[in-house]
């Protein structure tokens, strides 16, 4: 039998998952948080469905310190398969206990019961009893064993089309985002002109009822009046002398200097080990690079805070809240517990941007005005110039092919910098903004390699395919030049993109077809040879100026297969993608829209990675592209017709799929590039000047 979900063994009291009211409602709650995913309505499914009640009857809490489960954070593709199988086996458990009390009360045995709708019924039953008949005492009961759930060939919801999402009409139509929350004070920060500066002199007065926060280098106006807090901090920034410390870095490329300090870490068993790298001897080598990228979040960070006798209460859209208090009460001196978080939904960036730096910011000036309710909002050029980048990546290729044209040896070196700087408790440093900032500094964490599987740099840098002889190494540089962390799939982007775009430039070496060349190295996965031949059943084949790529995200969840189809323009030599198909096996799927919607949003993001965006910087280390002319990302008007084909296996557990299609999306359109051009083009993003450098070579 299987184990327990983490998520019941750390919390394994039922009655903080399932609470029945005296409506007629079922509340289920989760630690994890809605970040545009659709997650609350997916657990919502998945809890009507084993209890046997209309999902209209579910609601869904999430992400509320001291009233919902510790889950950590949201992120990882892990909610389905974390909080999914956790509110499952709670509602396998509250149903079992409805129904023993049912049993008890009407004197009838309980296999002989059924449930619909929350209405149990069984033979010479006349009385009419509901669930909620039953529930005027709490469960009071802990989960420390598995009960037998529902057999999926029982399910009536799960799986199903026309399931819809709960929230979308107040986001569409009213005030659901925390930048729409009323407040008292509306605050603004002062930035200085990048990480490296501090505060030197700010000679200005501030006018009731507009306040002023100083604490060292951080600098924050409040106004009852939003744009007149918008105006007083453009007057104290003019007022505000900088002084740079330090040396500016050294280039901002994973160039040779780099990767010759860095830390070589070859993947044993799938886990980097600090052993020598084998020598493997290639004859086809290839080099894969991506820049620094940016969320890009299309409203900057935002975050309320109430500082109330030694209490303090904050609602922002962090996908880490526990994890978060825990840093917020370090900085600010007092215990977790006068902390309480909110999950409130803001703009969605699937990784680590500023709204955890946004919530401590937030605090801070709360503090400074306690008894007020605190509403602070980034402006697009703080969110582009100091939000945590995803890291730049160096990938490096080898590989040999026999007389049959089969792979017969295979390298991949990874370089690049930590993907992983959340705000964790267990850090050495904190890793909030304005914690570096304040008058007794807090220094962030020094950058250590993640050395467990599938992390990082080094995430989906294993082929999903069989080769006799390989060597994958991830190599950590230390000394990133500017602040990193997660960005929708880690390192997956990065090296699935190399991998596919190499497999294909192998394929042709070897007079392949390449769809053929991927089939003879993927005899060992029926799984993924499906995904495979759905993509290619649905698209009609690599016909015209098409490219394929697929991979299964992190070597173990969704399995994703992508072909694009594109046009280069001669004269301008833009790229334009009018077509994806997407093939994916997620397991058994729970709401199909959700998943669907998941992986084409996930590969409209990765055509705009690889078409439009790059960070710039300044000598000093400063970004320079603040706004969305110097950081162009893909428009509605760019965004291709997409065909998603699901592979439901309702025998399988679900697996995550919100980054499955980044790193395959990357790789077709290489590929595509390829068919319709003759160029490869290992540097992204694949913009008209690389075009035509690539064509000059």
């Amino acid at each position: 039998m299987k184990p327990l979900p983490h998520a019941l063994v750390a919390t394994p009291s039922l009655d903080r998952w399932i609470r029945l009211t005296g409506d007629g409602a079922v509340i289920a709650f989760t630690g994890k948080v809605e970040i545009g995913q659709g997650i609350l309505a997916a657990l919502g499914t998945i809890v009507a469905e084993e209890l046997d009640v209309a999902r209209r009857r579910v609601q869904v809490v999430s992400g509320h310190t001291g009233h919902t489960p510790n889950e950590g954070v949201t992120a990882g593709s892990m909610s389905i398969e974390t909080s999914g199988a956790a509110l499952r086996q709670a509602s396998a458990w509250a149903r079992c206990l409805l129904l023993q009390r049912a049993a008890t009360r009407l004197g009838v045995a309980e296999d002989n019961l059924t449930v619909a709708d929350g209405e149990i019924t069984g033979p010479g039953v006349n009385e009419r009893l509901t669930y909620w008949n039953l529930a005027d005492r709490p469960f009071g009961f802990e989960i420390r064993d598995r009960m037998p759930e529902k057999a999926t060939s029982a399910y009536r919801l799960v799986g199903r089309d026309g399931q819809r999402r709960a929230d979308i009409l107040a986001k569409a139509t009213a005030a659901a985002f925390v930048h729409d929350c009323a407040a008292q004070l509306h605050a603004r920060m002062v930035r200085p002109p990048s990480l490296r500066h501090r505060l030197i002199e700010l000679d200005v007065d501030v006018a009731a009822p507009g306040r002023l926060v100083v604490d060292g280098s951080f600098v924050a106006v409040a106004h009852p009046v939003e744009f007149e807090a918008e105006r007083l901090a453009q007057r104290i920034a003019g007022s505000a002398r900088w002084l740079r410390i330090g040396s500016p870095p050294e280039g901002f490329d994973i160039d040779e200097s780099r990767r010759e300090t860095a830390e070589a870490f070859p993947l044993r068993n799938g886990v980097p080990s600090p052993v020598p790298r084998r020598q493997v001897a290639t004859t086809h080598r290839a080099v894969y690079r991506r820049p620094f990228l940016m969320h890009a979040s299309i409203a900057p960070s935002a975050a309320i805070a109430v500082w109330r006798d030694g209490a303090l209460a904050i609602e922002c859209s962090s996908q880490g809240i526990e994890p978060l208090r825990q840093v917020v009460a370090l900085v600010l001196g007092i215990d977790p517990d006068a902390i309480e978080i909110r999950h409130v939904p803001g703009a969605g960036c699937y990784g680590h941007n500023g709204a955890d730096d946004a919530a401590l910011d937030a605090a801070l000036v709360a503090r400074a005005v306690p008894g007020h309710r605190v509403s602070l909002k980034w402006s697009r050029e703080e969110e582009h110039g100091f939000e945590p980048l995803g890291p730049a990546m160096h990938v490096e290729m080898g590989a040999s092919l026999d007389a049959e044209g089969r792979v017969s040896s295979w390298t991949h070196d990874a370089y690049g910098f930590t993907h992983v700087a959340r705000p964790s408790p267990g850090a050495s440093g904190v890793d909030l903004l304005s914690a570096r900032f304040l008058a007794e500094p807090f220094e962030p964490t020094s950058p250590r390699p993640a050395l467990g599987p599938e992390v990082g740099i080094h995430r989906n840098a294993l082929p999903i395919y069989s080769f006799p002889d390989q060597e994958v190494t991830k190599h950590f540089v230390a000394d990133a030049p500017v602040r990193t962390s997660a960005l929708r799939g880690l390192g997956a982007q990065g090296n699935v993109f190399a991998i596919e775009s190499f497999m294909d430039e192998l394929a042709h070496s070897a007079g392949v077809d390449p769809v053929e060349f991927r089939r003879r190295h993927l005899r060992h996965d029926p799984r993924a040879l499906a995904v495979l031949e759905a993509v290619l059943k649905s698209s009609g084949g690599l016909t015209g100026h098409r490219g394929l790529a697929l991979a299964r995200y992190k070597n173990r969840q969704c399995c994703a297969a992508v072909v694009a189809e594109v046009s280069v323009d001669p004269e301008t030599a833009e790229i334009r993608v009018p077509r994806l198909w997407i093939a994916a096996d997620a397991g058994r799927v729970i709401d199909p829209d959700g998943l669907t919607n998941q992986l084409e949003g996930g590969a409209v993001q990765a055509l705009s990675w690889c078409l439009k965006e790059a960070v710039s910087f300044d000598a000093d280390g400063a970004v320079t592209s603040r706004d969305w002319s110097s950081y162009p990302i893909l428009r509605f008007s760019e965004a291709p017709e997409i065909e998603t084909v699901l592979l439901d296996r309702p025998e399988l557990d679900p697996l995550g799929a919100g980054e499955a299609t980044v790193g395959p999306t990357s790789g077709a359109l290489a590929n595509a590039v390829f068919a319709a051009t003759g160029l490869r083009i290992g540097d992204l993003p694949m913009t008209p000047d690389r075009l035509r450098e690539a064509a000059a070579r």
